[in-house]
């Protein structure tokens, strides 16, 4: 997996998500139907199309989908198909990207005027991004800035869709263990961004946050995130949240108290504390439910246990709270350098209403289960009890999920990009052939449960 380090990313770990009682007897109706779509052959010499905090590696808008990824020549690939068809039209760009970094994926969103909109290929290094020519098309203008400030040192470049068809687009200034979280803003009627804030989250020169985000139904957006003290992982330590509500100018903690910003170390509200040396993994993900309640998917090894396992830290009243998972049994250790190669991957969380209740399904990848594609699946995410099931028959080998947000907000069908990728532990590049680049659709059933 990757994970950064020193320059490094483990990609690492995965998944599952939340509950009280974590019994794994629930009555979940399986899916009956999942089809995989072929769309072409990749770079998978290591594991940067598959990496878990591509934002996004599909996305849709309107009855089009799109899709990024680099092919074995390094050059970034764009296509799109209608909706429900079989047929992609690709078209190779003019770009390449440094495929030997797993770090340099490939981001895309679609603004709500259908303008796409693309970063790539950073690690510490200068802004790459442009934008398409004209709404739905795949030809793409030369590089261009966003806002001239503070892109030369750029990595983990996110985009986000505001409900209004607004963007956000986060990205860390600096290196791990001393980097700052800078957020910028792009307004569809100027059609221009505007840094919003050039150090949300500052480490101060000594560490650095490691994040996830999502932006909730009513516009509200959700923040957390892991300190890193060193270029070392396993430096990991805490959880941290903020969220804002009018569109990331200000922040407050979730009891509503506001930040001053940038936020640190000495500011931040902890949600749940989780010592350095405890396995605990960075870039997971988060997904908050209609009422604003956020839900983390993330993982750490409790002292006396060798065995990392999968955590939901939510707030349940005035209280954060922890569940664990508990149904990993094998070991592994997140310390080093370079990028690892970790036996799970990290986690995607997904969750949709079921009458009164808060279902949800967490997609991961584990070498326990043959590292197939897999999801954890609750009828009440509040409850537990999760059915793990498969969605591939075949494994996936270094492969993280990555989906099309957008899909799923507007129609609640999960569309995962699916390539088998091979990582070589601590920076290393196989030799394999380019392999398929996919879309596996499946649109869970209601579950039944206890």
């Amino acid at each position: 997996m990757v994970i950064e380090l020193n320059s490094v990313v483990i990609k690492v770990v995965a998944v599952i998500l939340i509950a009280s009682h974590l019994t794994l007897q629930a009555q979940v109706s399986v899916p009956s139907k999942i089809t995989v779509t072929p769309v072409a052959e990749g770079w998978a010499n290591n594991s940067i199309n598959a990496v878990v905090f591509r934002k996004n590696s599909l996305v849709s808008f309107k009855d089009t989908q799109y899709i990024a990824f680099y092919n074995n020549d390094r050059y970034v690939v764009l296509g799109k198909r209608k909706l429900g068809g079989k047929q992609w039209q690709l078209q190779q760009t003019k770009y390449q990207g440094n495929t030997s970094d797993a770090h340099n994926m490939i981001s895309l969103m679609v603004d709500g005027d259908g303008y796409l909109h693309l970063a790539w290929d950073h690690h510490n290094n200068p802004l790459r991004y442009c934008r398409s020519i004209k709404p739905g098309s795949l030809e793409l203008t030369d590089k261009m800035p966003m806002t001239g400030k503070v892109e030369n040192k750029v990595t983990y470049p996110e985009f986000y869709k505001m409900p209004g068809g607004n963007l956000l687009f986060f990205y860390r200034d600096g290196g791990s263990g001393q980097g700052n979280l800078v957020l910028n803003s792009y307004n569809i009627a100027a059609k221009q961004w505007t840094q919003l804030h050039s150090n949300l989250i500052d480490g101060e020169g000594e560490r650095n946050a490691y994040w996830q985000a999502c932006v909730d139904v009513k516009g509200t957006i959700h923040l957390s995130w892991v300190w890193r003290e060193t270029p070392d992982v396993a430096s990991n330590h805490d959880v941290c949240y903020a969220r804002s509500n009018d569109g990331g100018i200000t922040w407050e903690k979730s009891t509503g108290e506001k930040y001053q910003i940038p936020v640190t170390a000495s500011t931040a509200e902890y949600a749940f504390k989780v010592p350095p040396q405890s396995e605990l993994i960075n870039q997971t993900s988060m997904v908050a439910d209609a009422a604003g309640h956020p839900y983390i998917a993330t993982y750490w090894r409790d002292s006396g246990s060798s065995v990392p396992q999968y955590r939901v830290i939510y707030k349940y009243g005035v209280q954060w709270k922890s569940e664990n998972l508990r149904f990993r049994k094998t070991p592994f250790s997140l310390s080093g350098g370079g990028t690892k190669a970790i036996p799970v991957s990290r986690p995607q969380i997904i969750a949709w209403q079921s009458g009164q209740s808060l279902s949800a399904a967490l997609i991961f990848r584990d070498v326990e289960r043959g590292s197939k594609a897999s999801a954890a699946i609750t009828t009440d995410i509040s409850k537990g009890n999760w059915k793990v099931i498969d969605l591939t028959a075949t494994s996936v080998n270094s492969w993280e999920p990555s989906y099309d947000t957008e899909l799923w907000k507007d129609k609640h069908i999960l569309h995962l990009f699916i390539q088998k990728v091979e990582q070589v532990d601590a920076e290393g590049k196989a030799n394999v052939a380019p392999q398929m680049v996919q879309v596996l659709e499946w649109k869970p059933l209601t579950l039944k449960g206890k």
